[in-house]
């Protein structure tokens, strides 16, 4: 079975490497605006797509011809695939947008090729070789899976002023499914992260409110500068380098709890639940953002796959929270305000978010029966 995976090495360009970084990550955004602009325009007059390619704007732009052909061109498919998901689900994806140069993200894609001559992306000692502007030094911090073939890199520019180069590989590897021994039901919790079948609970630190002061005071400095200044740019890096910390600190201890119930686990069900609905409905912003249950969803999904392991997502209309774990019997209604799960019919008491990860844990026991059934 073909897998891919992706590592993301830091980066450490010259100034003349950097230099054409910027060059490349304004050559994207800027041809992303204008193809946007003209299929607009296109549409309002015509009332059709209008189906351009960077090709066509290299005439009438000279500096889209320094930047990489295939960066270019994922530029074009990255469009195609924003209207394709606003097609889709236009209410949940929206319009595409147009990307701005002071608060989008300042990256380029472009692919691996394999020609005569050998690949255009590839690894020299303590070096990356990219199309264009040739050896880069990088910190390869970690081998890649065996056969690795490299399929396409995004390089990137943090706010802090830091290069990363993301390597999307393809490998090969032979996955045996278990047979399902061990299993466990984890209920989304908004303070913790998690409460388990088993009662525990995750104990998530909660990175972003702990550096919610300091970051209050450091915004009340910034609204006290001249906008543009160097004193306020200075600021806006130093606000930039705590956020950096914060999420740094969070994908750690999301990657390290996923991967030991990973190794702990056979099965793992979770609640199929919409983080941005949530937080928009609720006003639960702030802590949907600092809990990361999205993200750590995903890392249990690709970590346990890759052990021959299985993932349940139970609808988000089976009443987890509602239901007695021990009789079955169903409430019509319970308040975010209570935090015991009374049941009426068999007099039982539990915690309801432990309540609710019994009764995943068994949705999953049931759903994968029928899975491996059918």
């Amino acid at each position: 079975m073909k897998l891919n995976k992706s590592y993301k090495l830091r980066l450490y360009p010259n100034k003349k490497q950097q230099q054409y970084f910027e060059q490349n990550f304004g050559n994207a955004r800027f041809l992303y605006n204008k193809m946007l602009e003209d299929k607009i325009k296109y549409y309002e007059e015509n009332k059709e797509m209008l189906y351009n390619k960077p090709s066509q704007y290299k005439k009438e732009f000279d500096f889209l011809k320094l930047s990489d052909s295939l960066a270019l061109s994922n530029v074009q498919l990255n469009l195609e695939k924003a209207f394709k998901m606003f097609f889709k689900n236009p209410k949940h994806f929206g319009f595409p947008n147009f990307k701005s140069k002071h608060q989008g993200k300042f990256s380029y894609t472009t692919n691996n090729q394999i020609t005569k001559k050998g690949e255009t992306i590839f690894f020299e000692n303590n070096k990356i070789r990219l199309p264009k502007i040739g050896l880069v030094k990088v910190r390869k911090d970690r081998e890649f899976k065996k056969g690795s073939i490299i399929k396409s890199v995004t390089v990137s520019r943090t706010r802090t002023n830091k290069y990363f180069v993301s390597v999307l590989v393809e490998y090969e590897k032979d996955i045996e499914f278990v047979k399902p021994k061990t299993y466990i039901g984890l209920d989304f919790s908004m303070k913790n992260l998690y409460v388990d079948s088993d009662g525990n609970i995750a104990n998530n630190p909660q990175f972003y409110r702990k550096e919610e002061i300091k970051l209050a005071k450091e915004q009340k400095k910034l609204s006290r500068m001249k906008k543009g200044g160097q004193n306020y740019k200075k600021q806006l890096l130093k606000m930039a380098k705590i956020h950096e910390k914060i999420v740094n600190k969070r994908k750690d201890f999301l990657h390290k709890t996923s991967r030991k119930i990973a190794n702990s686990y056979d099965v793992v069900c979770v609640e199929d639940l919409n983080m941005k609905a949530m937080s928009q409905t609720l006003k639960f912003g702030k802590s949907v953002n600092d809990n990361g249950w999205g993200m750590f969803v995903n890392m249990l999904e690709y970590k346990l796959f890759e052990n021959g392991k299985y993932l349940i997502k139970a609808d988000k209309w089976f009443p987890s929270t509602k239901t007695c774990s021990f009789c079955g019997a169903v409430k019509e209604e319970i308040g975010l305000s209570e935090r015991t799960y009374n049941c009426e019919k068999c007099g039982k008491e539990i915690d309801r978010d432990h309540n609710a990860a019994l009764n995943l844990k068994q949705y999953g026991i049931r759903s994968l029966r029928s899975i491996l059934v059918g």
